[in-house]
């Protein structure tokens, strides 16, 4: 993998230098935000980020991720190659039918379950990303 600071990250590179689930690696920075890879399975936790929304896209595999709205809870599916975002103050919850590859923007240090979350389960990482490698 490219290991220069400016230089091209391949993104299969990336997923494959890691097995663990949600368990996200930091690929680049933008500006003040993190991109960040992760493969998932399975379900995640109930969480809200208070200030930000949170951007995916499903690089492989599909993702689905329910809400807690207003009007009801819902859940939307995204398919390979489809972005959602989660408005901030939403509450949210993952989850992947079979294991999934998605990338994700977020500002640099939000914690991968929030701001308020449920029980955190010992198969997702609590965590402000890792570094690529790591």
């Amino acid at each position: 993998m490219n290991n220069e600071p400016n230089g091209p990250v391949p993104l299969g590179e990336a997923l494959a230098s890691f097995d663990a689930l949600w368990s996200p690696r930091i690929v680049t920075r933008v500006n003040d935000y993190d991109v960040r890879v992760a493969k998932v399975e399975g379900e995640h936790v109930w969480h809200v980020h208070e200030d930000t929304d949170e951007f995916f896209l499903v690089l492989e595999g599909e993702l689905r991720i329910s809400l807690r709205e207003p009007g009801g809870e819902r859940t939307v599916v995204l398919p390979r190659g489809a972005v959602f975002t989660v408005p901030r103050g939403t509450e949210h919850k993952p989850y992947a039918p079979s294991q999934a590859a998605i990338l994700m923007f977020e500002p640099s240090g939000t914690s991968t379950v929030g701001d308020r979350h449920d029980e955190v389960p010992d198969h997702v990482d609590a965590t402000t990303g890792h570094a690529l490698g790591s």
